[in-house]
């Protein structure tokens, strides 16, 4: 299991360092304060990141280890600093916003100044990026109760501000507030159009970063699953 894990993380480490355009010798996007600005996002991090098909979903949740949550105390938002610089001035919100967004307009501190969002998770359509929240898919104490709690802060670090895997997404404030902390047993997009979309997307991030299931959270994610066409 430790091998398998290491080796995921690597994985999803290295495509960290490339798509944030860091050799890989250099240090985390965090600590290189003097890496001179890029001029533009790196194309790659204004493509949302599709999750893995259904079928590779199943083999993925099928790998998982299940046990009960593990409710670790010591949780805070401030082990899992976000958001991080990911190039110029633009932090990993500013960027998802961008991403997510239609006719997004920034100013030169890249603040969404305008723009069209529609939230994957309830419809929601907004035209201001104050009536946003950015989602953790898997929310950072789901993954703090699931193994996270093991991690150094730079892994949560890097955990928070994903930008490669299906782990970030712009959503409406009030379908994120509803979500809160709950794992897809207690809680699913209003959208049944997307949960689909939302269990691959969740057994991913779980994949890539080795966190286990609780059993009725993975009796969920089979039932997700099942909403695939």
């Amino acid at each position: 299991m430790m091998g398998m894990m290491m080796r995921r993380w690597a994985a999803a480490a290295a495509t960290l360092l490339m798509t944030t355009g860091l050799i890989s010798s250099a240090p985390p996007s965090w600590a290189a304060a003097d890496t001179p600005p890029a001029a533009a996002a790196p194309a790659s991090e204004l493509e949302m990141p599709e999750p893995p098909s259904p079928e590779e979903a199943r083999r993925q949740l099928a790998s998982l280890q299940v046990a009960p949550e593990n409710d670790m105390p010591g949780y805070s938002r401030s082990k899992f600093p976000h958001w991080i610089t990911q190039y110029g001035t633009c932090d990993t919100r500013e960027v998802v916003l961008q991403r997510d967004g239609t006719d997004v307009s920034q100013d030169d501190q890249c603040r969404a100044i305008s723009g069209h969002w529609v939230s994957p998770y309830d419809g929601v359509a907004a035209e201001a990026a104050g009536q946003l929240d950015i989602d953790h898919v898997v929310p950072l104490k789901e993954a703090w109760r699931s193994g996270a709690a093991a991690w150094t802060t730079e892994d949560r670090k890097a955990f928070a501000n994903d930008l490669v895997h299906s782990q970030l997404v712009a959503v409406s404030a009030r379908s994120n507030r509803s979500k809160a902390d709950k794992d897809p047993a207690n809680w699913q997009p209003p959208l049944a159009s997307y949960r689909c979309i939302y269990g691959r997307a969740w057994i991913s991030v779980k994949y890539v970063y080795d966190l286990a299931v609780d059993p009725a959270e993975r009796s969920a994610l089979e039932g997700m699953l099942e909403t695939c066409a």
